[in-house]
């Protein structure tokens, strides 16, 4: 009984310092552990208790878990100009590493969504994705 109970303790500290609902769940499984030892259960038992507490936990709970502990991301004002249009100011190709484009009076560093297509300078194109500060853009 003494060694699940330090695995909880342990996991239970883990979780408490990195707050990532990793270890969790083997927490809950060696507290299903110290119930087979209490009910006199041998070792089998108790570990085949550990892995399907475990598993069961994380495969119900994370989910909840998950939703209620790390909301989804909120979107930013970068993220409403995918979609949007733009226009070329500077020849964008990627493999010389060049390309600049204007959206809502602003110029923008950018790359062709495809590796290997040039986009001349006046050119209307739209943003589908931003990576950093550069924004990724395919031909309208």
């Amino acid at each position: 009984m003494v060694i699940w109970l330090v695995i909880l303790a342990v996991m239970i500290l883990v979780e408490v310092i990195t707050m990532g609902l990793t270890t969790i769940w083997f927490a809950l499984g060696s507290l299903g552990a110290v119930v087979a030892v209490a009910t006199g259960q041998g070792f089998f038992v108790q570990f085949a208790v550990f892995v399907l507490v475990s598993f069961a936990s994380m495969v119900i709970f994370r989910p909840i878990a998950v939703r209620y502990f790390n909301p989804a991301k909120e979107k930013t004002n970068i993220d409403e100009i995918i979609g949007k249009k733009a226009v070329v100011i500077e020849t964008i190709n990627n493999l010389q590493g060049s390309g600049k484009v204007q959206c809502r009076g602003m110029e923008w560093t950018a790359r062709a969504a495809e590796e290997t297509d040039i986009i001349e300078k006046d050119t209307e194109v739209e943003i589908t994705e931003v990576k950093g500060v550069k924004l990724m853009v395919k031909a309208r």
